[in-house]
Order: C-alpha cells, then sequence, then structure tokens
C-alpha cells in the first residue's frame, strides 16, 4: 500500500462514507485479484492480507468510477449502498 492512507483506520474496508454513498468490503469474499484498484485505484488497495481497502483518496474519485472498480470484482466482494441506504451493487 506504500503510503496511501485508509479512509478509517479502524474499519479499512469500511464500511465508509464515500461522497454520499456507504461503501464496504467483505473480506471473507475478497480474493485479492485487484480488478478493483486497475479500474479505481484512488478508491482501492490491498492490505499486507491481500484484501481490498478503501483509500482516504476515494473522494477524488467520481463515484461512476468506484461504482465500475466494484462491478470489476470477480467475486463481487464490494458493495455499495446510496445514501437512502437501496443497494447500488450488487443488486
Amino acid at each position: 500500500m506504500d503510503n496511501q492512507k485508509v479512509k478509517d483506520a479502524k474499519n479499512p474496508s469500511g464500511p465508509v462514507k464515500v461522497k454520499s454513498y456507504k461503501i464496504w468490503v467483505d473480506r471473507n469474499l475478497c480474493i485479492g485479484a485487484a480488478t478493483c484498484i486497475a479500474v479505481s485505484p484512488k478508491a482501492f488497495a490491498l492490505d499486507s492480507e491481500a484484501k481490498a481497502v478503501i483509500l482516504e483518496t476515494a473522494d477524488e474519485d467520481t463515484i461512476e468510477n468506484i461504482i465500475e472498480g466494484t462491478k470489476a470484482c470477480p467475486v463481487a466482494a464490494i458493495f455499495i449502498e446510496d445514501e437512502k441506504g437501496n443497494r447500488v451493487f450488487p443488486k
């Protein structure tokens, strides 16, 4: 992860708020494929256990790109809800 900082040090895989969305990674599902990072490197990184974490810089990315990064996960381990609690992905 180099010098990248996670959005929430106590819950590096979330849930965290990015813009008006709640995002989290199910660490039991995550296989460390890193496709989320390939699509959305400002939002995601892998920790020392090869599990996706949400970065402080996620707020600099667009929600559309973060959703694309989420959709790229081969095991659908990343979840996004809107401000009303409606599931954006996976549906």
